[in-house]
């Protein structure tokens, strides 16, 4: 699908409608929305039993532009269950009301909300991680980088890793494989304030000066995706400076398969593989 002549608030509403829940949603033990520091919206997810837990703060995707909690509620629960964690799930600003890096100050400041909440959420300090798909991918990677203390681990789901430039998956997978080189530019343009911010490591973590002392990292790759090329070379940075890092490349995969676990089994297996990353990790 071509967006790049939709007007933001419209593409929001036309995938809010498709992808409302057509079936209950998956049961965890408990659900709250909250506003927290910096009136930044969250949805808090719990899992049964007694604590203390680990914690996901999750970062949705797509593009800095459209999608929410809501339209990630299903993810989110099965992280939740699958990793038996409890899961933060951030709803930050969007752009192009609010452009970069308004996104990544929401989830940052969400990561330090939830280390000062440890207590009150019932979670170990020392085990909180910090994952998203896309867009969620690349601030969870941002967020990672500029946090202190680090989290315990990122979980990146097919990351978008640099703004600065298109590799050669770009060419091979920039057409006919649900995202397009042109929907990227459409999302890059109204996330980005001009050309220069593609080079602040804070949109594109993969230029960061140092990735040494970041936590470990699982990084779901797919492996028809524009993005593809970028997060291995990301997971390979990492590698290089002594990272603890798994990199799946999840070859007969496209770029969305987390919303897409219903109806296909590659996209199953690959959130699952993602889910017990969390939880053994």
């Amino acid at each position: 699908m071509d967006v790049s002549s939709l007007v933001p608030a419209e593409f929001r509403a036309m995938v809010a409608s498709f992808m409302a829940p057509g079936e209950p949603a998956v049961e965890v033990a408990h659900v709250e929305d909250r506003v927290i520091a910096n009136e930044v919206p969250v949805r808090i997810y719990r899992p049964g039993g007694d604590g203390p837990f680990g914690c996901l703060l999750f970062l949705h995707g797509s593009g800095w532009v459209i999608m929410s909690v809501d339209t990630h509620d299903h993810e989110a629960r099965a992280l939740c269950n699958r990793g038996n964690v409890v899961v933060v799930s951030v709803d930050y600003r969007l752009a192009p009301e609010h452009k970069f890096p308004a996104a990544v100050d929401d989830c940052w400041g969400a990561l330090e909300w939830v280390v000062a909440s440890a207590a009150e959420l019932g979670i170990d300090p020392g085990r909180i991680a910090v994952g998203g798909d896309s867009a969620g991918g690349n601030l969870s990677a941002v967020v990672s980088q500029l946090a202190e203390p680090k989290p315990a681990l990122a979980i990146l789901i097919y990351p978008v890793c640099d703004l600065s430039e298109k590799r050669d998956s770009y060419r091979l997978f920039g057409e006919g494989f649900f995202l397009t080189e042109r929907n990227m530019d459409w999302y890059r343009a109204n996330y980005l304030p001009d050309d220069e911010a593609g080079r602040d490591p804070r949109a594109s973590p993969l230029l960061a000066a140092d990735v040494s002392g970041l936590p470990r990292t699982h990084l779901a790759v797919a492996g028809f995706d524009p993005l593809r090329d970028e997060g291995l070379a990301y997971g390979a940075r990492l590698r290089d400076a002594g990272v603890d890092v798994r990199v799946a490349l999840h070859e007969g995969a496209i770029h969305g398969f987390a919303n897409t676990v219903g109806v296909g089994r590659t996209s199953a297996a690959a959130m699952r593989d993602a889910a017990e990353a969390l939880k053994t990790l």
